[in-house]
Order: structure tokens, then C-alpha cells, then sequence
């Protein structure tokens, strides 16, 4: 019995139920619209919610430099300027006679290239770090599509190449007397070996200065690594060959580049010969740990009227940023610590625009109005701060937006090592002075000490502080979470729009009666087919071709570039003939509407399809752009989405001449002239730099410079941006 009451009582035990898995975002998007889409059949609520989106999303990013945050230290481990700098005037005076050195070695008439490597060379055995020599060719810049997701400088040595023609590298390397050679920080200084100028030799001397210091302090706890980089073929070569090879193991005995391609050149070591010192240059390619951060020192060539300022540089390929917390200790130690007034690039022209300046000063009142009704609301800005803010913001943007590195840190985030450049400005009269000259070495060198010091004091790589953010002063800036508020609600209205068109699609009448046989041909039940579906497929059959067409546009290029002798005009002139052409060759073969019998005649509201699957196809692209570059999706969107939104055939708007559908035939008139990717360049580049050196060859030079760099924002243009543009002429024009 009690086995029985037992058993029992198991069986009436209630089963738990499983919690069910929550569907996920998009899934719930889509269940919220179809669940909705009486709200969507509605005409004129979604174009209101459109126009309340649309404005609403720039009126967010008008907003961007007053939501704007103080920067701050995430990681309590930095600690900058906590320790009182240690590099005394004995390292200036050491890095003043480099300098000496280097200027008098450079005067002779018989002076070269490899005089001024050995000499660095020399002052970094004498103290006491390993020497080493890296020898690398130009990498030539050519479009290639299975290369393009490769770095820019992806060992690739042309077999042509003139075996004389390469740069070297001088590296010198402190190893850590408290640390186990697993990290390193790294130190860069652009260096021309066949014609040194004085900024040049000034960056050395504050990197010399540090390095001395470095060799002697007892508190190292990761490896410095000075790179001298041989920046004749420019300054982003030689960094990125090194940093190659440097991630790359090297298992033949010499340690260069190519030696099987060029035997006769490979004796670098003749840089040891004739040295004043018994310590020896090392042959084969010396590494460090793995980097924690690297520091590219610049000295500006030209000077600053009133004090000593400082540049910082921090854009890498496609939008990609180093952790913020390198950007602010920099920051706190030049500010607080040395003085230095610090910048970041901002968009000038947009300093002196009037309404730009009384955008300010409505959000400057309505900050006072808040602060009058509560103290403790923190809105608004000085109108004088929102200007600035707003032409950094506006400098920031465009630059992640290119996706071309601001300077050599690039190489560095290619390998997720977080770097920057620091150009530094010296006053007018410091390097005519002795004492002015010492002070500014003195102050530059302290810097760069302080911030070795705080990544010194790392136990792990920067993680803490934020990775996507946009800049609009060096002590402020503006987060992910709140600048991709202002995307959403750019890019809200195309799924609502289109759902809309789907609701009235679904609702109109697409059925076509099949002819039945004769014993049923006075049946009152016809049966019917509908063509709803195959009107949808039709029209994702057509976007989908476009979006095809875009991609060849983008391989075009690469044909296009071996062609000899062909001038940037003449090579977009042949582009854009190839485009058309091979769009008209894809629509007749592939998309001509009479491959099939169901378009051979244009169906009324056949657009609206086309619209719909355009706005999804557009909403989607923007979407995956701004994962991989938030600031082309951003610009892009700018130009896409109210084109997207407008457009309608033409030729309805002309029957109804009314002043609502003239205007809005205007609007896309000049929509379509502006939006086109030439013109759109054209148009920013002129307003920005004038119009009176302004080509279309211009155009070609600046998507060269994307496709060299690997640039994502290449691919946008050509692949989402350039077919929805097509799209929505196709649109204006449709056949109605």
C-alpha cells in the first residue's frame, strides 16, 4: 500500500513546464508589423510617421555634440600622473646631440641613406638594446578582388620590381627587467633615410630621449620596441612591411624580405661595418611580446603662434577605433600634467555657417530655460561650443566613413593593437631658441614617458573603456549607445514604409482567371490563381539583379587598371561606359521583362512592389553597414533614405498637377541629380573645398584610394548605395 500511495503520489506530481525561448529581435519585428498592419494600410499616418522619423533621426544627430560626455579613465590600473616624471635635461642633452649629429651627417654633399641608419643604429647599441634591421620593398597599390579583405600591405612583391628599390627599417628593442617578454609596448618615428628634415630629426630626439630613459628605470615591466621607419616610399609602408613580417615567422636565416627575388641587395648588414662600438647588430628579425599599445610620434612641420600643441590621430581602416582610454591619458598627462593644448581634426568650413551658429544658440537658450526650471538638468551648451563640437563631430564622421587610416597607427589595428599618432606642434620660437628648443623636447618627452608609464601599469589589454565612439572635442565624446539612436531613427521609416506597401499590395486585386475546359466553361466557380506572390518574386527578382549588377560595377575596376597609360578622367569616362553597358546587357538577358509572359504588360501598382522590396533591400544594407562602419551607413543614409521614401513615378505626379505632386516631382528630380555617387562627390567636395579645381577624374582618384586602402566603404557604394540609387530612378520612370 505504501508502494502504491507512493507511486501515486509521484504520478500526480505536476510537471514543470519549459520555459519557452524568447524569439529573437527581428523575429518580434516582424510579428509586431503583420500584427499591426491595419496601422500600416493607412496612407497618411505612415507618411506622417515617416516625416516624424526621418526628422527626428537628423534632429538626433544635431543633437550628438549637446549629448556629448566628459571623458573619463575606465581602467583604475592607468593611474597617469600619478608618479612625478624621472627624464631629466641628461636625456635632452643626449637626444641634442643626435640631432647634431644627424644634421651634420646629412649636410655633406656625399651623405647617404645608409650613413644615417648606421649612425641610430649606433646610439641605440651604446645603449645597451638590441639592434636589428628590416628590410622591405613598396608595396604597389593595385585593386585586386581577391585581395580586397587582405591588408593594405599584404606581402604581395610584384616580380618586376626594381630589387634596388627598397626601404629599411632600424628597430631597437629594451628588454623589461621586471617583465617575461610576453608584452611590449611600441614606439614608431617616421624617418626619410634619403633626405632627413629637421621635424624629422626632432621626433627622433623625443623618442631617443625616452628610449635612453627606458634603458635604465628599474619599473619596466614590458618590452619597448622602438621602430625607426624608413618612410620614403610614405610613411604607412614601412610600419605596416615590419609589422607583417613581425606577426609573420620568418624561417629562413636572413630575416628580409624576398631574398630568393633580390640576392644582390639583401646585404643590410653592412650597416654594422665601421662602428665605433664592439656590440653587434643583429642579422635575424627580432621580436618582442605581444603589443599592448603603440605610440606614433610626429613632429608637426609647421609651428603653432602661441604655445606648444598637440594632434592626436586616431582613425584606422574602416571606421575602427583604439580603446578610449589611450585617448585620454594622453589627454589628462598633455593637458594637466604638460601643458599642451590638445586638437583633433575638425571640419573648418562648417565654423562660419549661419545657421549652423543659430542652431547653437537655440540649444544654448533652451539649456537656460531647463537649468531655470531645474537646476540639476545638464542641457545645452555654449552656441560658441556647439559650433566646434559640431565640425569635430562632422571631421570624425567623415573620417571613420572613409575608412582610410589618418596615419600609421592604421597598420596597428589591423592586428587589434590599439595606437595612435601624436603630432606635435611647437611654438613658433622654440626651435630657434636653445632653451625654448630643450623645454619643448623636455615636455614632449615627459609625455610620451607618462603614457608608457600608465600602459606599463596594464595587466591586460584595453578592454574597459569604449571602442565605437565618435570624438567632438578631446575631452568629450559620444557613445554607441547614443549616436545609433539617431540611425534608428533615420532608417524607421523604409520596413514601415514598406510594410505599408505590402498591406496595399496584398489588398488590391493581382488574380488572373485560367481558362478552364469546355465541360466546365459555364461553371459558376471559376478557379482562380492568385499572382500576389509571384508579383513579389518578380520585383526581388529584379532588386536582386540590380544588386548583381553593382557587384560586377565593383569588379570593373580591376580591368579598367590595366589599361596603360590611362588618366583618372579617362579611366572613370570608361567606367561609367562599361556600367551602362553592362546594365542594359543584364537587364535584357536576365531582368527584361519579356522573359517572362506574365510582364509583358505593366501592371497597375506594379511600382509599389518594386518600392517595397527596394526600401527592405535598402533598410537591410544599411543595416550590415553600420556593424562593419557606423559613419558610411550614417552619411549614406543620409542621401538613401529620403530618396527611397520619395520615390514615385513621374508620371502619375504629371496627370495630377497638383502643387503637392509638382513639388514632389522637383524633389525627386533634383534627389535623383544629387544622389548620384559622382555628383554627391562633386557637390561635398566643392562645398567644402571649392569649386574651381574640381574634376570628375577626382572621383576616380578618390574610389582608388579606397579600393587601396580595402576600404568597406568601396563596397557600399558599389554594392548597396549605387543599386538602390538605380532602383528608385527606375521608379520615376516606371511605365504606369
Amino acid at each position: 500500500m505504501v508502494a502504491e500511495k507512493e507511486s501515486e503520489s509521484e504520478s500526480e506530481t505536476p510537471l514543470i513546464p519549459r520555459a519557452r525561448p524568447k524569439p529573437r529581435p527581428i523575429v518580434q519585428l516582424g510579428i509586431f508589423l503583420i500584427s499591426h498592419s491595419l496601422l500600416f494600410s493607412k496612407h497618411r499616418l505612415v507618411s506622417f510617421c515617416s516625416v516624424v522619423f526621418s526628422t527626428a533621426g537628423v534632429l538626433a544627430l544635431l543633437l550628438l555634440p549637446v549629448l556629448a560626455k566628459n571623458t573619463y579613465i575606465s581602467e583604475n590600473a592607468l593611474m597617469p600622473g600619478s608618479v612625478a616624471p624621472m627624464l631629466s635635461n641628461q636625456e635632452v642633452a643626449e637626444a641634442n646631440r643626435l640631432v647634431k649629429d644627424l644634421t651634420s651627417l646629412n649636410s655633406k654633399p656625399l651623405a647617404s641613406a645608409i650613413g644615417s641608419q648606421r649612425l641610430i643604429s649606433q646610439y641605440m647599441s651604446n645603449l645597451g638594446a638590441e639592434v636589428s634591421h628590416h628590410k622591405f620593398h613598396p608595396q604597389l597599390n593595385q585593386f585586386h578582388p581577391l585581395h580586397f579583405f587582405s591588408s593594405p600591405d599584404s606581402g604581395r612583391v610584384e616580380q618586376n620590381i626594381s630589387c634596388a628599390l627598397h626601404g629599411v627599417n632600424t628597430v631597437g628593442i629594451i628588454r623589461a627587467p621586471r617583465g617575461d617578454g610576453k608584452e611590449a609596448i611600441v614606439l614608431v618615428t617616421p624617418f626619410n633615410s634619403v633626405k632627413l628634415n629637421q621635424n624629422e630629426a626632432l621626433s627622433l630626439a623625443i623618442a631617443y630621449s625616452v628610449f635612453s630613459l627606458l634603458t635604465r628605470v628599474p619599473w619596466l615591466a614590458k618590452d619597448v620596441i622602438w621602430l625607426v621607419a624608413d618612410s620614403q616610399f610614405g610613411e604607412y609602408s614601412g610600419v605596416a612591411a615590419w609589422l607583417r613580417d613581425y606577426h609573420t615567422p620568418v624561417f629562413s636565416g636572413l630575416g628580409t624580405l624576398d631574398a630568393e627575388m633580390c640576392p644582390e641587395s639583401n646585404n643590410i648588414y653592412g650597416l654594422n661595418e665601421n662602428l665605433s662600438t664592439k656590440r653587434t647588430i643583429y642579422d635575424g628579425f627580432k621580436r618582442a611580446g605581444t603589443m599592448a599599445a603603440a605610440l606614433v610620434i610626429k613632429v608637426a612641420d609647421r609651428s603653432e603662434q602661441y604655445e606648444d600643441s598637440l594632434s592626436i590621430y586616431a582613425e584606422a581602416s574602416n571606421g575602427q577605433m583604439p580603446n578610449l582610454d589611450l585617448i585620454n591619458i594622453v589627454n589628462y598627462l598633455a593637458v594637466h600634467r604638460q601643458g599642451l593644448r590638445v586638437k583633433v581634426e575638425k571640419f573648418w568650413p562648417l565654423l562660419g555657417l549661419k545657421w549652423l551658429k543659430t542652431l547653437g544658440e537655440i540649444f544654448e537658450s533652451l539649456g537656460h530655460l531647463a537649468r531655470s526650471v531645474n537646476p540639476q538638468w545638464k542641457f545645452g551648451i555654449p552656441a560658441a561650443d556647439y559650433i566646434e563640437g559640431s565640425a569635430t563631430l562632422a571631421s570624425s564622421l567623415y573620417y571613420q566613413a572613409l575608412g582610410v587610416p589618418t596615419g600609421p597607427h592604421g597598420a596597428f589595428r589591423d592586428y587589434q593593437v590599439d595606437a595612435i599618432t601624436l603630432e606635435i606642434f611647437p611654438k613658433v620660437s622654440s626651435l630657434d631658441n636653445k632653451v625654448r628648443k630643450n623645454d619643448f623636447l623636455l615636455r614632449s618627452g615627459r609625455l610620451i614617458e607618462g603614457v608608457i608609464r600608465s600602459v606599463n601599469n596594464l595587466l591586460e589589454k584595453f578592454h574597459q573603456s569604449f571602442f565605437l565612439y565618435l570624438l567632438t572635442s578631446p575631452g568629450k565624446f559620444v557613445s554607441v549607445g547614443v549616436y545609433m539612436i539617431a540611425f534608428a531613427l533615420l532608417v524607421a521609416p523604409l520596413p514601415m514604409v514598406a510594410a505599408s506597401l505590402y498591406v496595399d499590395a496584398s489588398n488590391s486585386d493581382y488574380s488572373l482567371k485560367i481558362d478552364k475546359p469546355a465541360p466546365f466553361a459555364n461553371a459558376s466557380d471559376e478557379p482562380c490563381i492568385t499572382l500576389k506572390s509571384w508579383k513579389w518574386l518578380f520585383a526581388a527578382k529584379k532588386v536582386f539583379f540590380v544588386h548583381l549588377w553593382g557587384s560586377v560595377v565593383s569588379l570593373l575596376p580591376y580591368f579598367i587598371c590595366q589599361i596603360p597609360s590611362c588618366t583618372p578622367t579617362t579611366s572613370f569616362i570608361i567606367w561609367v561606359f562599361l556600367s551602362i553597358l553592362s546594365l542594359v546587357v543584364m537587364y535584357i538577358v536576365l531582368a527584361s521583362p519579356s522573359s517572362h509572359a506574365n510582364e509583358s504588360q505593366p501592371q497597375r501598382g506594379e511600382w509599389a512592389i518594386l518600392k517595397s522590396v527596394t526600401l527592405s533591400a535598402a533598410f537591410i544594407g544599411l543595416c550590415l553597414m553600420s556593424v562593419i562602419n557606423f559613419a558610411s551607413a550614417e552619411i549614406g543614409g543620409l542621401l538613401m533614405v529620403p530618396m527611397c521614401l520619395m520615390a514615385h513615378p513621374l508620371k502619375l505626379d504629371v496627370k495630377a498637377r497638383s502643387i503637392r505632386t509638382v513639388s514632389r516631382v522637383v524633389y525627386n528630380l533634383v534627389l535623383g541629380f544629387i544622389g548620384f555617387p559622382p555628383i554627391a562627390f562633386i557637390v561635398l567636395k566643392g562645398a567644402f573645398e571649392g569649386f574651381s579645381g574640381v574634376n570628375v577624374g577626382d572621383f576616380w582618384s578618390w574610389v582608388e584610394s579606397l579600393w587601396a586602402w580595402n576600404s568597406a566603404t568601396y563596397l557600399y557604394i558599389g554594392m548597396v548605395y549605387l543599386p538602390c540609387w538605380v532602383l528608385c530612378i527606375h521608379i520615376l520612370f516606371h511605365r504606369c
